[in-house]
C-alpha cells in the first residue's frame, strides 16, 4: 500500500499524525504533513494509514493498493 500527502492541499489540522504517529508527521516550520513511511505492509499500518485519509478534513492524504 502506498501513502501519498499533498502539501499544497493540506491545512495543517494534523489528523493524520494523530491516528497515525509511526506514518506521518507535521513540518516544524509549516506544520504542513510530511510522510515518513510512503510505503506500508503490515495490516496495523495499513489499518493507521486508512484512517488518517478518513480523518483528513482536506484529503491531503491518499492511500493506494
Amino acid at each position: 500500500m502506498k501513502i501519498t500527502a499533498d502539501q499544497k492541499v493540506c491545512i495543517g489540522a494534523g489528523q493524520c499524525v494523530m491516528h497515525a504517529p509511526a506514518l506521518f508527521t507535521q513540518d516544524d516550520d509549516t506544520g504542513l504533513v510530511v510522510v515518513l513511511k510512503p510505503e506500508v505492509t503490515s495490516a496495523e499500518d495499513t489499518e493507521a494509514a486508512k484512517m488518517a485519509a478518513w480523518s483528513c478534513p482536506v484529503k491531503a492524504v491518499t492511500v493506494t493498493e
